[in-house]
């Protein structure tokens, strides 16, 4: 009966600590900030960001996949990273759609389809004849269609 109780505990002990070693909470960094991010996609722009914060994620790394992901699209983006500055600025260097400048702020075109995304968290979605703001503190939406 002993050992019974005792192969049960480390079995339930290596399942705590397994799960524990893999959860969201360490699964995904921010390349930009090099803090763990728990990504989920905007319903409004369709681009990643920190569930936490609800600030936009530009490359994030997925450390079970061992992949890194552009924000903007969710693509996988591996070995198309390069480290600009001696700040370390982490970027793509295959998206001309997507432009980050120098305040942090983020733009993003594809067609009829764009995004911006200013540094306190507001962003403006434009997609054909509908407009959509939203407040990055308030989390307020104003729709706008021409």
């Amino acid at each position: 009966m002993k050992v019974a109780i005792s192969i049960l505990t480390a079995i339930a002990f290596t399942v705590i600590v397994y799960s524990c070693k893999n959860s969201p909470e360490e699964r995904y960094f921010d390349l930009s900030s090099g803090k763990v991010v728990d990504p989920e996609k905007n319903a409004t722009s369709g681009i990643m960001v920190d569930k936490k914060t609800g600030q936009p994620l530009y490359i994030y790394v997925d450390s079970k996949n061992h992949d890194t992901i552009l924000g903007a699209t969710g693509k996988v983006i591996n070995g198309h990273v390069l480290v600009l500055g001696d700040d370390k600025k982490y970027v793509y260097d295959g998206d001309e759609k997507l432009v980050i400048e120098s305040d942090g702020s983020m733009k993003y075109k594809d067609g009829d389809y764009k995004v911006e995304i200013e540094k306190d968290g507001d962003m403006t979605t434009k997609n054909g004849d509908k407009k959509v703001k939203v407040d990055g503190k308030t989390d307020e939406k104003k729709v706008k269609k021409d």
